[in-house]
């Protein structure tokens, strides 16, 4: 009871501190309700299809390799080809044989064997030796494969809290395809429309995986102020570190097609949207660090609750940063391989735009991510109580235990037989 009354005169109880919240939530949904009603794009955006008026992309699968001499278009030297035959699977010559040559001083061009599956450019004005050229293979079955291994794992390990979190990824996904690529290319503000596109996937990936309720409107919003942290960093770093955006050979081609495109704010954008899912990851991983240590010992002082929370969030931080930088690292290692056989110095390796980019992403992505720690474990502190340790009930079958709360029965009750749920990830900090 002391320190009930302890903890109500040293400020606001839980339960105002919540209202707060949840104004402040409804406030910010309000603002992007508000943004998307603005920056939805309308109108047409730039085409490339005029430019490329007679090109089509086909699949086909490889029939037979031969080799023969041609003359190699860039370097007019007589050299060794390979003429693939292929039979086309899509487009308007489906079904039909085709052949294109690839030459071997090329080296981005592969060697090809039949059955290789790949998809050629098929150019119906040029001279029929030139119509087809390779383009890349097709890798639309593994990746299907692969997309459904990872559903069933996710499904199978994680359950209902997975299906949910899968749903929130498909909404994300239709977001940034239905309104954040369309709005950039249509050339809203690319700060205003990130922030929009990662407080909308933030409100829809949260509150469909873990449900709405305090806990989740705690992690919320302790990442909806570290996006605000991260996307004021990015600008100002982007800005004393004059980053184009033009060391992208695609946002080069942009630049073409969408001369209006502000190209570091693109670079800002995207920044900011990478670093959302990882910040979704700490700030619910302290929400539920803070309510497991709440739930098992209801009586504990705020100030303790937070330094022990805190050693978790330390420990998480460490590690995710870590994993942050080797992301970024691994993403450009062909890019530091060939930097490194140049024999540059390291200080003019580091300050190509090309990697100071992933520099100031890592390092402002960062930033953002150990901040969110404090800031989501103070508010867990002050707004969670005992009572929100417990999720959602447990469906086991057994009529007796399906309220989610312990059984209560003596020591005669039979206990049910172990279950592969029982062997699950689970919502219920009590079983």
């Amino acid at each position: 009871m002391d320190g009930h009354h302890h903890h109500a005169a040293s400020g606001p109880s839980p339960a105002q501190v919540r209202r707060g919240l949840n104004w402040l939530v409804g406030g910010v949904a309000a603002l992007t309700l508000i943004g998307v009603v603005v920056l939805w794009p309308r109108g047409a955006g730039p085409d490339l299809r005029a430019s490329t008026q007679g090109l089509v992309y086909v699949d086909a699968t490889v029939t037979a390799v031969d080799s023969q001499s041609c003359t190699d278009v860039d370097e007019q030297l007589e050299t060794e080809c390979q003429a693939v035959t292929v039979r086309l699977t899509s487009g308007p010559r489906d079904n039909d044989l085709a052949t294109f040559l690839s030459s071997q001083i090329d080296f981005s061009a592969p060697t090809f064997e039949p059955g290789d599956e790949v998809v050629l450019l098929y150019n119906d004005l040029a001279p029929e030796e030139f119509q087809f050229s390779f383009v890349e293979y097709q890798r639309s079955s593994p990746l299907l494969w692969l997309t459904v291994v990872f559903v069933l794992v996710v499904l199978v390990v994680a359950r209902w809290m997975g299906l949910r979190a899968l749903i929130g990824l498909g909404l994300s996904l239709a977001v940034i395809v239905t309104f954040l690529l369309p709005a950039l290319l249509r050339e809203e503000n690319p700060l205003a429309v990130a922030l929009v596109t990662t407080t909308v996937i933030a409100f829809a990936a949260l509150y469909i995986a873990h449900g709405i309720r305090p806990a989740t409107t705690v992690a919320l919003v302790g990442t909806l102020v570290s996006v605000v942290v991260i996307t004021l960093g990015a600008a100002l770093l982007a800005g004393a570190a004059e980053l184009t955006g033009l060391s992208d050979e695609n946002v080069q081609t942009l630049r073409v097609t969408a001369s209006a495109l502000d190209l570091r704010g693109i670079v800002i954008a995207g920044m900011v949207i990478g670093a959302l899912g990882v910040l979704d990851d700490v700030t619910v991983t302290q929400v539920s660090a803070v309510q497991e240590l709440r739930g098992a010992d209801p009586t504990m002082p705020g100030r303790t609750l937070y330094r022990r929370a805190m050693r978790i969030g330390r420990d998480h931080i460490a590690s995710t940063i870590n994993t942050l930088v080797l992301a970024y690292t691994g993403a450009s290692l062909a890019l530091l391989l060939f930097l490194e056989q140049e024999g540059r110095q390291l200080g003019r390796v580091l300050t190509r735009e090309v990697i100071a980019v992933e520099i100031v992403r890592a390092l402002v992505g960062s930033i953002g991510l150990v901040l969110s720690v404090p800031i989501t474990t103070a508010l867990a502190v002050v707004t969670l109580t005992p009572g929100d340790t417990v999720v959602e009930p447990r469906r086991t079958g057994d009529a007796a235990h399906d309220d989610g709360g312990p059984g209560d029965g003596g020591a005669g009750d039979s206990s049910p037989s172990p279950a592969w749920d029982d062997f699950a990830p689970r919502d219920d900090p009590e079983r």
